[in-house]
């Protein structure tokens, strides 16, 4: 296999990167991602312990539930690993279209499924099952839209147009939280009965939508002229651990730092709820509005990366998150809602907007195009998994008393921490031309070449 050279031409004449086009459709895959894992994340938060889960003691119904959000978090990486491989291979667009229409669908059949007293063990078993399918999905989309989008954008401009990915993650935990607000507002009986199944069913909508759009976009010319070079690689996961192995492992300790995500999202909400005393809608409400807002916050983060850097934002994000976390759990305890709001729009809006608006390119960026979508979906992905059990943690290191937030707070910050390392670790990338980015994968293929060609010389010589 040929190695790709640093110097070839990126775009033909007649290969015409649409960066818009793709950012939009990026932004509607994710939308419908995050639309789906948020509505699941809220219901195991507020309805999934009552409905498939009964327990005479309600903590282990919720833990039960967290488990189940975390399951998916174990099949990202499968899910990236072999949707990354046919990425790398048959190219980015057609295994997103197929990404896309396993996500919908999962979730749709969710919002069909029997509960506990209708069909006993059965129930939880096909939760468990739909919740997988979700992850599969999600472990191949996000890396797939990054790198997408990434090979259709301009220099000098990749980190904003790619930060739509995860503007689309804002877009579709507001919308989700719009749709569960007037479910959570129903009776209980209601809510339990029927009311948290009609978020599930509305996902076919932002699924006819993304799937449309995807349609009409064309294939990256990174990997139309890899495949016209014959530089596509055969297998890209042992390419991509053989010659940057070391880069994929630092992309999953920056994925840490999701683990903010997850706890703000989904244990923050079952805390606010159950322990602080607040009602469903108000909290709700406040995560709409402060994770809302981060859809205007992240790209202006992209953008400001795209003229100082990755690592700084990445930096400043994980450290200032870490002191921020704490504010926000202790806004919960004083019981006060515009406390809580502020220090959301702290740790939300502002500063965890610098990691979530530049990842995506900032991954992407530290790997070669020939195994760009594997290896960002296989380091991302692997990071993710702690960040899917993060809620379940925090429910077990949960004490009880109105500090009992405070281990959940430490195991936030060391994640953090972990994520702060490896981007201090990782390679700078904002200025780097597409074609040379994967330094050690260009510099390995390249000394392969030299070998070969060596060994072939030698093998002619009488």
């Amino acid at each position: 296999m040929q190695s790709v050279s640093p110097t070839h031409s990126e775009a033909r004449p007649n290969q015409r990167k649409t960066p818009g086009k793709a950012a939009l459709a990026s932004f509607l895959g994710s939308t419908l991602e995050y639309y789906d894992f948020f509505i699941y994340g809220t219901a195991a938060a507020l309805v999934f312990p009552h409905i498939f889960f009964p327990a005479a003691d309600p903590a282990i119904g919720l833990i039960s539930a967290f488990a189940t959000f975390g399951v998916a978090y174990v099949a990202r990486p499968i899910g990236g690993l072999v949707m990354g491989h046919y990425g790398d291979r048959l190219g980015r667009k057609k295994i997103l279209l197929l990404t896309l229409g396993i996500m919908g669908l999962s979730s749709l059949t969710i919002g069909f499924l029997p509960g506990y007293e209708q069909v006993g063990i059965w129930a939880p078993i096909l939760l468990v099952a739909g919740r997988l399918a979700q992850g599969f999905s999600a472990g191949a989309e996000s890396a797939g839209a990054s790198t997408l989008t990434l090979e259709h954008s301009p220099e000098g401009r990749r980190g904003f147009f790619t930060s739509f990915v995860m503007t689309g993650y804002a877009a579709g935990m507001v919308l989700a939280t719009l749709v569960f607000i007037p479910v959570a507002a129903m009776p209980q009986e209601a809510m339990m009965a029927w009311g948290w199944r009609i978020p599930f069913w509305l996902s076919i909508v932002v699924l006819a939508i993304a799937y449309w759009v995807r349609t009409h976009l064309d294939e990256t010319p990174v990997f139309e002229e890899a495949q016209q070079k014959n530089q596509v690689a055969p297998m890209p996961v042992k390419e991509v651990l053989k010659f940057q192995g070391p880069d994929v492992l630092r992309v999953v300790g920056m994925s840490i730092m999701s683990v903010m995500q997850t706890i703000f999202t989904v244990f923050g909400l079952a805390y606010a709820t159950s322990t602080a005393g607040f009602d469903r809608a108000s909290i709700l409400t406040v995560n709409a509005v402060a994770i809302g807002l981060s859809m205007i916050a992240m790209p202006l983060a992209a953008r400001l990366s795209d003229r100082i850097g990755r690592r700084p934002m990445l930096l400043t994000a994980a450290i200032g998150c870490s002191v921020t976390i704490f504010l926000y759990f202790l806004a919960l305890s004083s019981g006060n809602l515009a406390l809580v709001f502020l220090a959301a729009f702290l740790n939300m809006t502002v500063l965890y907007s610098g990691f979530n608006g530049i990842w995506p390119s900032f991954f992407a960026e530290q790997f070669a195009a020939p195994v760009r979508y594997t290896g960002m979906a296989l380091g991302n992905q692997l990071g993710l998994v702690l960040a899917g059990f993060a809620p379940m943690i925090a429910g077990m290191l949960l004490t009880p008393g109105v500090t009992g937030w405070v281990p959940v707070a430490i195991f936030g910050t060391v994640c953090m921490l972990i994520a702060a390392v490896s981007a201090f670790f990782s390679r700078e990338t904002f200025r780097t031309p597409i074609a040379e980015l994967g330094a050690p994968y260009l510099q390995g293929t390249a000394r392969r070449r030299e070998n070969l060609g060596e060994q072939q010389t030698a093998s002619r010589v009488p």
